[in-house]
């Protein structure tokens, strides 16, 4: 007797098939595809998107983008904040639509988030060809456009043919469920085999359960990794990205309490600790607080927990200084456990945890050391007290004060998001975060135009919590189109507009390199030919009312309070707009970062800042 079958489109059977699969870890089940993006073009509107819409919403929720690249991020923003246990996917038509998806899927699998992409393409009968949009390739007549997202995905396949589906959902779902493999998924869908019917056994559309592993380490690498740790005197903890993905704060905190060791946070690690936490250090590296960075250049014992050591956590190689400094790695993946030639522990972050605090019960660090770090973190604490403090109300706030503003006006449940511009540096040496998921900074790819999508990705992942995108004029003038999409679903998402008329951050780094500030600023070409004339009479509070925001200008800090209040008591997406004040508030940098500077120039500044340049780069270390 021949198995059940039921006879669907390729693009039927895989939305069918996305609609039953699960995650589960610690007993607690998720929906793996929680929804689809969608922008339909003929690549994909009587494909997926009839599928989608025979499915119903109940099956598969769609949600409607204005832009691919952004659908992406708001996939991604909803993904982090349920700590990878629950994804969204993306479709689009093909051409432009496709390789628009591509800035977002580097971003995505660079931080190590699930993100299912479903791209049209070309007829694989090849009976049309070329047709609309097509890349005609001379000698490789099986690519297309979305060969360009290989590099970015963790897996990638080209449907050719309805039954080769089968396989290829899969592995799909292995990878997006997989917390050492997981990051951007592409399958690549034909047009002729998305509307192609065939006969599915049952079983693939069986309601399925992808359990999220929690591996335990090593015993030989755990007993290394105790005595390494009891042996050290200086140990420094640097807490990234997996602690928040495996939700081990709470193992974490125990894990400091009782040993003493203290923790510095990468961007996307910070927050495991609280603030307040007498262990907490703040951020570390190029944008970190002078008590982490100083005990990181004396730490002997460096104990990394999720981290992928960027160079802005290592200050470019220039910030473990310790002649005797050693690593130890606890990751989920062994490629970046191995970084540093560390010792390692493949494992989760939870477990790996639980297990170094059962071996090192009794031991502490000395309290002189304790006492050491207390004492910086207290100096660190007032250099923010200072930074957020505005002593007269009635002025123009700057950046800083901004961010004190909004330190004032949030919950302790509150999501902050930011991505680019000068903003993440500021946030990384003051925020006070309060929460696991307050501080939401994506720092892998510090894409602008990540952070307004990334609020509607958050908001649907946590109805009822407030949201607060972060954003730079900029990064605005990038990305700003899915307000629309905030404004059509009802998600009170709220958007905090800098203005300060040009590109910030990168306008200090030109000047510290000896770029001189070359074209960063929005303003008018003067007679010289320079971008140096009058600022640009741009009103990004008006283009924010027009795609439909409540909007409240900020003149003053005591105006920008009351606007920040009434935006979180609000039900509606609003944007709070600030012009700032630019002169610069925030500490200076306590870390390198190698930016290379011209070797030869004859201009004055690049001369001076070569000079700098060779100074830095001669205390780079590599750690074998």
């Amino acid at each position: 007797m021949s198995a059940p079958t039921r006879r669907l489109t390729t693009a039927q059977a895989l939305v069918r098939f996305l609609s039953a699969q699960y995650t589960e870890r610690d007993g607690v089940r998720r929906r793996l595809i929680a929804g689809t993006w969608g922008i339909f073009g003929h690549g994909n509107v009587a494909g997926i998107g009839q599928a989608l819409l025979e499915a119903g919403e109940e099956a598969m929720p769609f949600h409607q983008g204005r832009n691919e690249q952004s659908m992406v991020h708001a996939a991604v923003g909803y993904a982090r904040q349920l700590n990878r246990l629950s994804a969204q996917a993306v479709t689009t038509s093909i051409g432009p639509g496709a390789t628009n998806l591509v800035t977002g899927a580097a971003l995505a699998t660079i931080n190590r988030l699930p993100v299912l992409l479903l791209p049209g393409d070309y007829f694989a009968s090849h009976a049309p060809d070329p047709l609309l949009q097509q890349l005609e390739h001379p000698v490789e007549a099986d690519v297309s456009v979305n060969d360009t997202l290989r590099p970015v995905s963790r897996y990638f396949d080209r449907i050719t043919r309805p039954e080769a589906l089968i396989p290829s959902a899969l592995n799909a779902m292995r990878v997006l469920a997989d917390p050492a493999e997981t990051g951007a998924v592409t399958l690549a869908l034909p047009q002729d085999v998305q509307a192609e019917a065939y006969d599915w056994p049952e079983e693939f559309f069986a309601e399925r359960v992808w359990y999220v592993r929690r591996p335990a380490p090593d015993p030989v690498e755990l007993t290394a990794a105790i005595e390494a740790i009891r042996s050290a005197g200086r140990p420094l903890i640097v807490a990234g990205g997996g602690v928040h993905h495996s939700e081990a704060e709470a193992a974490l905190k125990a894990f400091v309490e009782a040993t003493g060791i203290p923790v510095a946070s990468t961007q996307a690690g910070k927050g495991s600790l609280r603030h307040d936490h007498p262990a907490d250090l703040g951020g570390i590296g190029h944008t970190g607080t002078a008590v982490s960075d100083d005990l990181a250049r004396t730490a002997d014992l460096v104990i990394g927990v999720g981290t992928r050591y960027t160079d802005f956590t290592t200050a470019s190689g220039t910030l473990f200084q310790n002649p005797d400094v050693r690593f130890l790695n606890l990751n989920i993946t062994g490629f970046d456990a191995h970084k540093l030639a560390a010792r390692t522990l493949v494992c989760d972050a939870r477990s790996g945890l639980e297990k170094l605090a059962e071996g090192l019960a009794g031991h502490r660090v000395a309290e002189a050391y304790e006492a050491e770090y207390r004492a910086g973190k207290q100096r660190w604490d007032e250099v923010v007290a200072a930074a957020y403090r505005a002593d007269d109300d009635s002025a123009v706030p700057t950046q800083t004060q901004v961010l004190g503003a909004l330190d004032a006006a949030v919950g302790d449940d509150d999501v902050v998001i930011n991505a680019a511009g000068s903003l993440p540096g500021d946030l990384h040496k003051l925020w006070r975060s309060r929460s696991p998921r307050q501080y939401h900074l994506e720092y892998g790819y510090s894409c602008m135009g990540y952070e307004i999508p990334a609020a509607i990705g958050v908001q649907q992942a946590a109805p009822g919590t407030p949201v607060w995108a972060l954003v730079g004029d900029g990064t605005y003038l990038m990305m700003p189109t899915e307000i629309v999409t905030a404004v059509q679903e009802g998600l009170p998402v709220n958007l905090v507009l800098i203005q300060n008329h040009g590109y910030a951050s990168i306008g200090g780094l030109s000047e510290e390199t000896g770029g001189e500030r070359f074209g960063t600023a929005y303003r008018h070409r003067a007679a010289d030919g320079t971008f140096t004339g009058a600022p640009l009479p741009v009103d990004l509070a008006a283009n924010a009312a027009s795609l439909g925001m409540e909007v409240l200008r900020a003149k003053t800090v005591r105006e920008l309070r009351d606007a920040l209040a009434a935006a979180r008591a609000g039900d509606r997406p609003t944007c709070v707009y600030v012009e700032t004040d630019p002169a610069p508030t925030a500490p200076p940098a306590e870390a390198w970062w190698d930016v290379p500077v011209a070797e030869t120039a004859s201009r004055e500044a690049a001369v001076a800042a070569r000079e700098r340049y060779d100074r830095q780069v001669a205390g780079r270390r590599r750690h074998l």
